[in-house]
């Protein structure tokens, strides 16, 4: 095709030369098109536009590219990958050469370098950066970070409003660029967790705000560069925005008869998909709510659930949409402050002028029962304006993909209370268990994450602590390691309610710990006895040989509960490090920060 239309413009080229041309192009990506068209222009002074073949994609770059947009992203869980890798692909369709980097691959000094450049920040835990940005976060505010009068920039943050540190990560590096004297050339936006829609105007913004700067005067007068169709890399076409219809293989419990807890084991057929999975990534699924609980929550606003809405300009009955677009299981803040005004209930005024107090409640009571506080007739617009977007779950990956082949195992744990005399369920736990039959389909995707991977060294040790749902991940990493035949030692710490009820997949530990491939299995089931046992305790009783596995070269994953098994844990390593190694408090808070920088200290934990 490119040869044909190369002759049609009556190339000064030969067949020869068009065809080595062709070829070249062909492989080349976006990227690399951009920069060549520089770099062509620059041998020859001249400008050529191509003709445009109808249905045939084409790679719009610079005739003149006069400077150049560095996209940094700060990710953990791969969100502000994404958003960063979509701004680089907008960029170069508008002639814009661009670059993306992670945080953890860029040095700080060389934003003396740069023109323009944009930091896309998610924000980790109570406020930090993930562990990939650390440090350059820590450069950007220290004296050895460099006055910055020459350097455009602009921050998109991604946070959740549940969360106090909401956007913090993102929040400092515009501070940290202001105070070097870095000019931003758009505000800030602080994107929540439906920000699909906000990030890209953002990124349109943004964007124009710049164009005319990088491209150097130049009236959007471009060379069209056609890309053939073969390409793109040989990767998935399935990915958040376009997931895959997978298969329901399995849902089992696994927790016993008498359990307190609901734990399922799923397993989901990837098929021809070509979806591929590290140990450590997560599984994105888009789940349907319940529709018993969108009629319910209809009704309890005084609406039929036949009223017509429009979402996204398509029309919808309101119960459709509140099944397949919209958050009605999970409450936030902002929800609760809205409906507060709306309702003018006491109540919840009262709570919103606390507001740690209003998180409390908001992270534990579902929208209904919000909208119980207080009965309020509300019209379809103010009902969608109050409700949050539907958002996938992430699930870390239970299997590794050498052991699994072409399924994927998750580790579900049923969000399940009682509301009064009714049973509350999570909206994505309980589809996975209790909705979706063994054969139907769900809509799934691989979500990255880099911040939680095995070492690339089979010899080294590691050290695993997953109590509950955290279990998944270690589950896959175990696997892995007996497929890859690695030499490494391996320890698990696991913990749960009780021996009998309680203990995910004890068949697997104990198999693998008879065959070696477990070194170490260490539990903790807080309800055996009177008083409670936690992993961190089953840590601390063993913090001589912690610390020798550590002074061994062992990296330390945690998996599971933010709130408070992550920080006891964490309190109990810094412990460990103070007493066996001989250090102050405050240098053992160091040592840990240093195995974080270093990637041998990684937490998946939500």
């Amino acid at each position: 095709m490119l040869l044909k239309e190369l002759s049609a413009l009556a190339s000064p080229l030969n067949d020869q030369q068009i065809g080595q041309l062709q070829q070249t192009v062909a492989e080349l990506s976006p990227q690399q098109l951009a920069w060549i068209s520089g770099y062509f222009w620059g041998l020859s002074q001249t400008q050529t536009a191509g003709h445009q073949p109808a249905g045939q994609p084409i790679a719009a770059v610079a005739a003149k590219p006069a400077g150049k947009l560095t996209i940094i992203y700060a990710s953990q869980t791969g969100n502000a990958k994404g958003v960063a890798q979509a701004l680089k692909e907008e960029a170069v369709a508008a002639g814009i050469q661009a670059d993306v980097f992670a945080s953890g691959d860029y040095k700080g000094k060389n934003l003396t370098k740069e023109t323009h450049v944009i930091i896309v920040a998610s924000t980790h835990g109570e406020g930090e950066a993930p562990d990939d940005a650390m440090e350059l976060h820590e450069f950007l505010q220290s004296k050895r970070a460099p006055k910055l009068p020459n350097l455009s920039y602009a921050v998109l943050g991604l946070g959740d409003s549940s969360y106090e540190f909401f956007c913090q990560t993102a929040k400092d590096f515009d501070s940290y660029l202001s105070k070097l004297g870095a000019k931003p050339f758009v505000d800030r936006i602080d994107c929540d967790v439906d920000y699909d829609v906000p990030a890209a105007e953002w990124r349109a913004k943004a964007l124009e705000t710049i164009k005319e700067e990088l491209l150097g005067g130049n009236d959007a007068e471009v060379v069209q560069l056609h890309v053939a169709q073969n390409a793109t890399a040989a990767v998935s076409q399935y990915n958040k925005q376009n997931p895959y219809a997978a298969e329901l293989l399995v849902s089992q419990k696994i927790t016993g008869r008498d359990s307190g807890k609901d734990v399922r084991h799923v397993e989901i057929d990837l098929g021809e998909s070509g979806l591929t999975y590290q140990p450590g990534d997560a599984l994105g699924v888009w789940y349907d709510n319940d529709p018993a609980l969108a009629e319910a929550l209809a009704a309890k606003v005084g609406l039929s659930g036949d009223e017509s809405v429009e979402v996204d300009g398509q029309a919808y009955s309101l119960k459709d949409a509140l099944i397949h677009k919209y958050e009605i299981t999970a409450s936030n803040p902002q929800l609760v402050t809205k409906f507060a005004e709306l309702s003018g209930s006491k109540k919840l005024q009262k709570l919103v002028e606390d507001k740690d107090k209003l998180r409390e409640y908001a992270a534990n009571t579902q929208v209904i029962d919000v909208f119980a506080e207080k009965k309020t007739q509300l019209s379809t617009e103010q009902l969608q304006g109050l409700l949050r977007r539907l958002t996938p779950r992430l699930y870390s990956i239970a299997s590794s993909q050498e052991d699994v082949g072409e399924e994927v195992h998750l580790t579900v744990g049923l969000v399940e209370y009682q509301q009064g005399e009714e049973s509350r369920f999570g909206g994505a736990s309980s589809f996975l268990s209790h909705r979706l039959e063994e054969g139907a389909n769900v809509r799934v995707f691989v979500e990255d994450n880099n911040n939680f991977k095995l070492p690339a060294d089979d010899n080294t040790p590691v050290i695993m602590i997953g109590p509950g749902t955290g279990i998944a991940p270690f589950r896959a990493f175990v696997q892995e390691r007996d497929n890859r035949d690695a030499e490494g030692k391996n320890w698990l710490f696991f913990g749960d309610r009780t021996f009998t009820q309680d203990f995910l997949y004890q068949v697997e530990w104990q198999k693998y710990l008879k065959d070696g491939i477990l070194t170490r299995l260490d539990v903790a089931f807080s309800r055996d006895q009177s008083e409670k046992v936690y992993v961190q305790h089953r840590i601390l009783e063993n913090a001589a040989e912690v610390w020798q596995w550590l002074k061994d070269g062992a990296h330390i994953y945690v998996c599971g509960d933010a709130n408070r098994m992550a920080k006891d844990v964490h309190d109990a390593l810094i412990t460990v490090v103070e007493q066996q190694g001989g250090k102050s408090r405050e240098d053992a808070e160091l040592y840990l920060n240093d195995l974080r920088k270093a990637k041998r200290y990684q937490k998946d934990v939500y």
